[in-house]
């Protein structure tokens, strides 16, 4: 038996990086119906890893579109405290295939990092708590703590599935707290835990103009054009300065503490290094009396994905378009509330239509923003494990970004959840070429494995 769990990480090493490259290279694309069967795949490829591990009651939950898996061992008895592990096993779909230096679903190492799709969203970091329950029962025959994993398949296109199940189900997964690794390090080699998140308003607008394309010949001039009036209209949503203009929008909107803003001031941060080498454009944009640090934890936003309408294919077709749609979301922060949100978004967007143009807004999806509590004993020993790896003190931050399941631990089984990645700002989320450091899944293992050891003993 290895005398520790890091002993047992080193002397498996090559075995444990074939393991994760063997779960990227399944092309789990929730949003692509021709996935659907890889989707699946990385379902059994995540029960069967559990059960390698020593997990025990693993299933494979059908749901109305992607399955979920669940785990626990719950040996450690009545008096340990319980910790839900969650993560994801879909991924982004890939493109632009031609932006990818190797191919997205044929992990690749290079300069330190394994490159492919997944590796850091979400997959690398999920693998990493099932790898920490393997280390940890090879090195000291027990887990110190009980355990539920809820891993899900539709983390990208909304968790819908999930929501429902984690609602109807609180007493299955009882937990005393959550840990989710879907995060990353503030920077390279410190320590970070994220006790903030935005919630996420995800939208469809629909423009519709003429009963039928028109012939921009015979009709521009008085026609009314649906691509030309959705432009118009989502004009209207932001001012140059990056305010929404939405009545009401920012009412609620609770500022952080002055001693977390102030914490902030104290972190590395390059303004002209984030433009340069996060952003990768010629200026940065957003409200102007704001830090960046602000705009992209603390202030709510509205982006457009994308606008489709009319004709784009090569050659010309001088049409006038009938239709058009942009995809629209917004991220909240702590005390908006997204159905508010959505209300005043919707009656605006109604209200402010071009002459001729007709709109319907759809919801996609909508989560709320969280924040967490820094003093909970679990988050705690969180910190102090992760600081005592890396050797450096744990830094608390926000994220821009979010995460659904927190809020509906939140809401539905009244637990905080410990947001403890390993990944990287550039590790391209979403992006061609995305990458995990090798060293940091390692690390996370490592990690991990600690935190179960320390926060099981210690209660």
């Amino acid at each position: 038996m290895p005398a520790s769990v890091s002993e047992y990480v080193e002397s498996n090493r090559a075995r444990l990086l074939d393991e994760l490259k063997d779960f990227l290279r399944i092309p789990s694309i929730s949003t692509l119906p021709e996935h659907a069967g890889d989707v699946g795949r990385a379902a059994e490829f995540v029960a069967q890893s559990l059960r390698d591990a020593g997990l025990e009651n693993v299933e494979v939950i059908p749901t109305e579109r992607h399955p979920l898996v669940y785990a626990d061992w719950l040996r450690a008895g009545e008096g340990k405290p319980t910790v839900l592990c969650y993560g994801h096993y879909d991924v982004q779909p890939p493109d632009p295939l031609e932006l990818w230096h190797t191919p997205p679903f044929e992990p690749t190492e290079r300069d330190g990092n394994l490159y492919a799709r997944g590796s850091a969203d979400d997959k690398g970091q999920m693998y990493m708590h099932v790898k920490a329950v393997e280390a940890l029962r090879a090195s000291l025959g027990e887990i110190p703590l009980n355990l539920k994993f809820l891993i899900e398949g539709e983390e990208e296109i909304g968790g819908a599935s999930i929501t429902k199940y984690v609602a109807e189900n609180p007493e299955k997964l009882k937990a005393d707290v959550a840990l989710v690794s879907d995060t990353a390090l503030y920077a390279e080699g410190i320590p970070t835990l994220c006790i903030g998140l935005r919630g996420l308003v995800y939208t469809e607008i629909e423009a519709t103009g003429p009963m039928r394309d028109l012939h921009s010949g015979l009709y521009g001039g008085a026609a009314p054009n649906a691509v030309f009036g959705l432009v118009e209209l989502l004009g209207k949503l932001k001012n140059a300065d990056g305010v929404v203009q939405v009545p009401g929008f920012y009412d609620d909107v609770a500022e952080p503490a002055a001693a977390e803003k102030a914490s902030w001031t104290s972190l590395p941060f390059s303004e002209a290094e984030f433009l340069a080498k996060e952003v990768g454009s010629s200026a940065l944009t957003g409200e102007a009396d704001r830090t960046v640090l602000e705009r992209v934890w603390s202030r709510p936003t509205l982006e457009v994905h994308g606008i489709a309408g009319g004709f784009t294919g090569a050659g010309a077709k001088t049409v006038i378009p009938a239709s058009a749609t942009a995809k629209v979301s917004m991220r909240l922060v702590p005390n908006q509330n997204p159905e508010k949100v959505v209300a005043a978004y919707t009656k605006f967007v109604e209200e402010s239509a071009p002459a001729g143009i007709r709109v319907k807004v759809r919801v996609l999806s909508a989560g709320e923003p969280l924040l967490v509590d820094p003093d909970h004993p679990a988050i705690q020993v969180a910190a102090e494990v992760f600081g005592a790896k890396m050797g450096k003190p744990t830094v608390f931050t926000r994220s821009g970004g979010s995460i659904p399941i927190v809020g509906d631990f939140a809401r539905h089984l009244k637990i905080p959840t410990i947001l403890m990645g390993f990944g990287l700002p550039d590790d391209g989320l979403h992006s061609p070429n995305e990458k995990y450091k090798i060293e940091n899944y390692f690390l996370g293992i490592s990690t991990i494995a600690e935190f179960f050891t320390q926060y099981g003993t210690r209660s």
